[in-house]
Formats: structure tokens, C-alpha cells, sequence
């Protein structure tokens, strides 16, 4: 199944374009014509900087605009150095210095937009537990009002920017969190504990590019056990262990649909 890709992703995109072309002169074109006018805009311009919102990405151009980019279900960045290829396939946007270059395949949105519109498309978005100027009583604000299960709350970009269906599953598996517990029961100590592991896996999950959540004293190595074996990689608790035994308690793992994505949880670490 298809899934969108997680905040770590994006920011780990965003760390690799800013490297590459910050306060640097770009090309740029749109091989497969969807984004030319933007494109020849960008062209020829210096890349200010580049950041990431949860799971939209924004290239800051020397004249105040932005590329946005929201990479969707078919989205991918190719990065690479020296001369850059011939372009194959639907390619919406290529960047290219003498050095480096990126291109773009498949996203859902690419687009360019003015610095007002941009930070309105910002305004709408949830905090992002990955940037150091989030703000955790934004979610908390939407989380103890509301009647919404915690499962779900934790996967609405507007109230948790860049959570995904992995780090939702196992930030309530760590937290023994039942995930269908409604947001308004969810004690504030709770909550904050939360926010904080997020902060951390998170954060952890940018820098190494895939998702690790379990503890040291729960891996391979530690418990005698086969390590994972999934195209997502990392180590996890829950995610897509269904039927398979819970690792610390031994219950099967459940799976069930939740605003139509995949729920996974221990019914015996996570009792209702």
C-alpha cells in the first residue's frame, strides 16, 4: 500500500537541496512541461534557503518566491553530483548547478508561490515536531477538546505536521496509548510525553533517513531476535506486524482501518 511519506523524509530532502544549492546561482526546467513557467522563473536565480513543514517542502528564491513541492503518493526527489543526466520519464522539475543536481518526479503538488502565500499555506499546517519553532500547545489546544480518537488526531496535518502512519503507530505503543482513546481523555502528562518522543524519533528519523522507534534494549542484538525485514527498514514495534507476537509482551499485534489508513496497535500493551 501506497503511503504519503513522513515528515523525517521531507526534512531530510530539505537538508539535501539546501546543501546543495544554498546562496548558489541555479538552472532550472521542466522536462516534462507541467511546471515551465515556474521553472523559467526559478532559472538563473539564487537559492536563499529551503525548509520543511511537516510534509511540504519549500525552496526560498532570491526574489521572495518559493517553489512548494508536496510529494503526495508518487512523488520522489533523485539527487546527484556532477553533470546531470538526460532526463527520462515525467520529470515535473530539474535544479541544477555545475556541481549538483535534483529532479523531480510524480509530486502532487509543485508550484510556485509569493512569500504572503506561502506563509499562509503555513498558517494551516500543525505544528512539526521536528523544527525547533514548533509549537506543542497548538496541538494540545485541539487535542483536549476534542472527541476525536488520539489515533486519528495524531494523523491530521493541522493539529501534528509530518506524523505519518509509522511514527503514529509506535509513538502510542511506546507510550502504552490506546489509539483509540478519545483526545479529551488524554491527560496533559501524557500528552507532553508524547510531543517529546516525537521530537526525538523524529529528529533521529531526519538524520539517518528511515525510522528506528525501538529501544536498545528491545533490538535483535539485545533480545536474540531476527531483524526486520521490510522495504520501510528500521527497527519497529508494531507497524505492519500484524499477526506477528508483540515483541515485549508476546499478544498478537491487530490491525484495523482507521479513516482509511492501516491502525496497528497491541491489544494487551495498548488495553482500551
Amino acid at each position: 500500500m501506497l503511503a504519503v511519506p513522513e515528515g523525517n523524509v521531507i526534512h531530510h530532502h530539505a537538508r539535501r537541496l539546501g546543501r546543495a544549492f544554498t546562496r548558489k546561482q541555479v538552472h532550472a526546467d521542466s522536462p516534462q512541461g507541467r511546471f515551465a513557467d515556474g521553472a523559467a522563473h526559478v532559472d538563473g536565480h539564487r537559492i536563499r534557503r529551503v525548509e520543511a513543514h511537516g510534509k511540504h517542502l519549500f525552496i526560498g528564491v532570491d526574489d521572495g518566491t518559493w517553489i512548494h513541492v508536496h510529494l503526495g503518493l508518487f512523488g520522489k526527489w533523485r539527487f546527484g553530483r556532477g553533470e546531470r543526466p538526460v532526463p527520462v520519464g515525467q520529470v515535473r522539475l530539474r535544479i541544477w548547478t555545475d556541481e549538483a543536481w535534483a529532479e523531480l518526479r510524480g509530486p502532487t503538488a509543485c508550484e510556485l508561490l509569493m512569500d504572503a502565500e506561502k506563509r499562509d499555506l503555513v498558517r494551516r499546517i500543525g505544528p512539526d515536531p521536528i523544527r525547533k519553532d514548533a509549537d506543542p500547545e497548538r496541538a494540545w489546544s485541539r487535542v483536549h477538546r476534542s472527541s476525536t480518537s488520539i489515533g486519528a488526531l495524531l494523523m491530521d496535518q493541522k493539529v501534528f505536521a509530518g506524523v505519518g502512519n509509522i511514527y503514529r503507530a509506535e509513538v502510542l505503543f511506546r507510550h502504552e496509548l490506546n489509539p483509540y482513546r478519545p483526545g479529551r481523555e488524554v491527560s496533559r502528562e501524557t500528552f507532553d510525553a508524547l510531543w517529546v518522543d516525537l521530537v526525538v524519533l523524529m529528529t533521529k528519523g531526519t538524520k539517518r533517513g528511515r525510522i528506528d522507534t525501538v529501544r536498545e534494549e528491545h533490538l535483535p542484538e539485545a533480545m536474540g531476535r531476527a531483524p526486520r525485514e521490510d522495504r520501510h527498514g528500521g527497527e519497529v514495534y508494531v507497524y505492519r506486524r500484524d499477526g506477528r507476537p508483540c515483541l515485549l509482551c508476546g499478544a498478537e499485534v491487530q490491525v484495523a482501518d482507521l479513516q482509511g489508513r492501516k491502525l496497528y496497535w497491541c491489544p494487551s500493551c495498548q488495553p482500551a
